[in-house]
């Protein structure tokens, strides 16, 4: 990797770790979504305090992040010779940058909403067939967490025909589905034994997918 494509990787993880449930919440006045809830940083336990405003903020600020530091890279990273792997690695970098941001003690989200706007910088028909998975899932199911693995399951299926096989961004589709399933390994366990809580519930419960 050359200086100038570790910057853009460097750039994009910084720009990941910008955890805006936390930053939303304290500019707004609220707790600190860390503390309530299911404790995890994201727009569906933000929806918890009953602040519509600050969930839709904090779904807006991590999903645009995600597709500014995919954007960008794509812009600019021709300029210095540098071509799809470069921009691969900054989309992985700015989803690890959320997940484990450096700014927040490395405890972030679950990724959902960051991987969409990630996927909106590689392919605005792959964003848009991740977007109504998870909507029609949510619709049916009314529970985020599963909403968000089946999503990430079809993803990879989606990238398959979409971009292809050979694509750079096939084989980053099943990395991103990969980490954000890792991040819900709890929620899968509670889907198992029927805790999972649903989308806009106040209580205790943590069926978070963000």
């Amino acid at each position: 990797m050359t200086t100038t494509a570790f910057a853009f990787v460097i750039a994009a993880y910084l720009l990941g770790s910008l955890s805006f449930a936390v930053i939303v919440s304290k500019l707004m006045g609220m707790a600190d979504p860390r503390s309530y809830g299911s404790g995890n940083p994201g727009a569906t336990n933000v929806l918890r305090s009953g602040k519509k405003l600050a969930a839709v903020l904090t779904l807006l600020g991590d999903g645009i992040k995600g597709w500014v530091a995919v954007a960008l890279t794509a812009w600019l990273a021709p300029r210095y010779g540098l071509g799809e792997q470069t921009i691969a690695l900054s989309a992985l970098a700015v989803l690890l940058g959320h997940m484990w941001p450096v700014f927040f003690g490395f405890k972030g989200g679950k990724g959902v909403a960051t991987a969409v706007g990630v996927l909106f910088g590689l392919n605005v028909w792959l964003a848009l067939a991740a977007i109504l998975t998870w909507l029609f899932m949510a619709f049916v199911v009314r529970i985020s967490s599963l909403s968000a693995i089946v999503t990430c399951v079809l993803v990879p299926v989606y990238a398959y025909f979409i971009v292809g096989p050979q694509s750079t961004y096939f084989g980053l589709c099943i990395m991103i589905a990969l980490l954000v399933l890792h991040r819900h390994k709890s929620n899968l366990l509670k889907l198992l034994t029927g805790e999972e809580g649903k989308i806009g519930e106040k209580s205790g419960s943590n069926g978070e997918s963000r």
